[in-house]
């Protein structure tokens, strides 16, 4: 019997032949919500899924009788209830490492932009406003030699802080995660209490997963502990900040500048003030946005889903505990 596969991201036409090649393949391109009817339908029948970014809840896997896999086409899996992946034997694979040092490359970027105030100044140029050597109400700050806080030092946390301690002399804190002495041989870095990283930070960057735990983990409290002069980044996901405290210290002054790629609410709603903030570097989620990186997270998917529905251990298995038991 040959298995079937539903797929519901922009795949490549050679992404799509390589499982056509093995699996039927359902393949909906424009999907944007999973109340399709379609989709629903070929759920029913599938043994794989490949996919992101739509939320997969147990209600649906009930639907989903003959699932093996899931093969997200991300490194974040919050979208998926992994507990009741395990229970039900399903494997659920992710795509880290391929985006790790593009990611810190967005990071990186969205710490120099506010820094160096470059998108706000860039649109000083273009509405003609340049007309004499500009003065300290168009200054920036330095990056280098300043101090980097990283709220998660995973693999993306760390390719962070590498920017930042190796290429501008940064001195690296870090908090949110198991003591890295590697890293802290490498880097310099410190391993401290939030707390103590927000009140010594110029630049506060977020790179942790999204849980229970972390969300709203950055709220009025911890905006409050930072220096009025910090720069807040955040490349993890929107609901790790409290949004609405964020606003609250950029309005008042409570921090100096904010760069986000990610948001409480995707796409942003045109009633939030973030992009029309002066001090605010407001991205669309763009972290991993590279042909060369996206090419590669689709890869990684298939040759994930492949393995998988041939009863081999993937390549990048988020719920050992459904491996284990299978094995």
């Amino acid at each position: 019997m040959t298995k079937r596969i539903v797929a519901y991201s922009r795949l490549k036409p050679t992404h799509l032949d390589q499982l056509r090649q093995r699996f039927h393949v359902d393949y909906f391109e424009a999907l944007k919500n999973t109340d399709d009817p379609g989709f629903r339908e070929a759920l029913g029948r599938a043994h794989g899924i490949v996919g992101s970014s739509l939320a997969i809840t147990p209600e649906l896997l009930d639907q989903a009788p003959h699932l093996e896999a899931i093969a997200s086409i991300s490194v974040g899996y919050d979208n998926y209830p992994v507990e009741a992946l395990t229970q039900r034997g399903i494997l659920l694979c992710n795509t880290p490492d391929v985006l790790t040092e593009t990611t810190a490359d967005t990071g990186f970027l969205l710490i120099m932009t506010t820094a160096r105030r470059a998108v706000e100044l860039a649109e000083f140029v273009k509405r003609g406003e340049w007309r004499e050597s500009i003065g300290e109400a168009q200054f920036g700050s330095d990056v280098h030699g300043k101090t980097l806080g990283m709220i998660g030092f995973g693999r993306i946390g760390a390719a962070v802080a590498r920017r930042g301690a190796l290429g501008f002399g940064m001195q690296v804190l870090y908090s949110n995660a198991s003591p890295k002495p590697d890293l802290e041989r490498e880097l310099g870095a410190t391993r401290c209490e939030m707390d103590d990283l927000l009140a010594r930070a110029d630049f506060v960057c977020v790179t942790v997963p999204l849980s229970a735990e972390t969300t709203h983990l950055i709220g009025a409290r911890e905006f409050g502990l930072m220096k009025p002069s910090a720069i807040f980044v955040n490349i993890a996901r929107g609901k790790v900040v409290d949004e609405t405290a964020l606003i609250a210290a950029l309005e008042t002054g409570g921090i100096r500048a904010a760069g986000l790629d990610v948001f409480e609410r995707e796409p942003l709603s045109p009633e939030s003030p973030l992009p029309h903030m002066s001090n605010v570097v407001a991205l669309p989620h763009i972290g991993s946005a590279t042909h060369e990186t996206r090419d590669a997270m689709a890869q990684r998917a298939v040759d994930n889903i492949l393995l998988a529905l041939e009863g081999k251990r993937p390549i990048s298995l988020v719920n050992e505990a459904a491996w284990r038991e299978r094995s």
